[in-house]
């Protein structure tokens, strides 16, 4: 029976507690996971998110996808099925008891293959909403996620195991109440799977100029049916998708290659830096230099808006 109130801890969080020993995120190991730790409540951050699962061990969390909420903890875990702009909060966490959890890159074409291999149906039921659910955590599903953190005192095992357990993992994933909302991402003759490709296109070609009626027939869809759907999955327009990408790169550009204002605006496509600066500050919250000031740890009276995990 699936539980019907949150737990306050699950057996997950015994094997990231000794893999996180301070706050933060770590890439691990195995391709495609990573871990967190919180130690205290946080506002939501901006993020991306790309086709995941995403659990706590403990504490809890939520993400925001445009107006919408998901709150997950250790028996219910977020799943999203495209790239997604979000905002993610840490609801529940202080250093006794730290939020912690995991990140894990869901693999399409595994799960294209577990669906055709193990004879799951290739429904056509519609997941509602956006390209994000929140599912409960099936005893079997834990099981294989625990496996695969075991795995990480196992260096040398990881080649050869961690691929078994990972197909594991997506098939018990797709045997949860999210599987027809990953379904929709594997059917090449699907509206998931069309407005992934137009994501893809637009990840690659954020700066150049769109013009929606190409992009809707690159993917085989006639433009309202495209705009309809790209909204209802992502909730965000097209344009507003490709504007979420050209101010998060140029974030990047001025933080990490320290490009100014001017250049950064240019770099990823605005033709006025007056307007890339009005934008970021919607986004952000902050004007561009503040925003650097703040992320490059320099004197000032606020904290920075960080980018988040999930």
């Amino acid at each position: 029976m699936m539980p019907t109130t949150p737990r306050h801890e699950s057996p997950l969080a015994a094997n990231i507690d000794p893999r996180m020993s301070v706050t933060g995120d770590i890439a691990t190991a195995i391709p495609g996971l990573s871990l967190f730790r919180r130690d205290q409540p946080a506002p939501p951050a901006v993020c991306m998110i790309e086709p995941s699962l995403i659990l706590v061990g403990r504490g809890e969390k939520r993400l925001w996808v445009g107006g919408e909420s998901y709150c997950y903890d250790p028996s219910r875990f977020l799943v999203t099925s495209l790239d997604l702009p979000a905002n993610s909060e840490v609801m529940v966490a202080s250093p006794e008891q730290p939020c912690v959890g995991l990140v894990l890159k869901l693999n399409v074409s595994m799960l294209a293959e577990v669906i055709t291999q193990g004879g799951l149906p290739a429904t056509r039921q519609r997941a509602e909403g956006t390209g994000a659910g929140i599912g409960h955590l099936s005893s079997a599903l834990e099981s294989a996620l625990d496996r695969l953190l075991t795995l990480l005192d196992e260096p040398e095992a990881i080649p050869v195991l961690a691929p078994l357990v990972l197909r594991e993992i997506h098939y018990r994933l797709l045997n949860t109440d999210q599987g027809p909302r990953l379904r929709q991402i594997t059917a090449v003759d699907g509206q998931g799977y069309r407005i992934a490709k137009a994501i893809d296109w637009l990840k690659l070609n954020y700066a150049a100029a769109l013009r929606i009626d190409d992009l809707a027939a690159r993917v085989q869809m006639s433009a309202p049916t495209f705009h309809h759907h790209f909204r209802q999955l992502t909730r965000m327009s097209p344009l507003q998708y490709q504007k979420w990408l050209r101010l998060n790169e140029a974030r990047r550009l001025m933080l990490t290659e320290r490009l100014d204002v001017s250049r950064a605006a240019f770099a990823v496509g605005y033709e006025s830096p007056s307007q890339f600066s009005r934008e970021y500050g919607r986004l952000f919250g902050t004007a561009p230099s503040r925003d650097m000031a703040l992320l490059r740890g320099q004197p000032t009276e606020t904290q920075a808006l960080g980018t988040a995990t999930p």
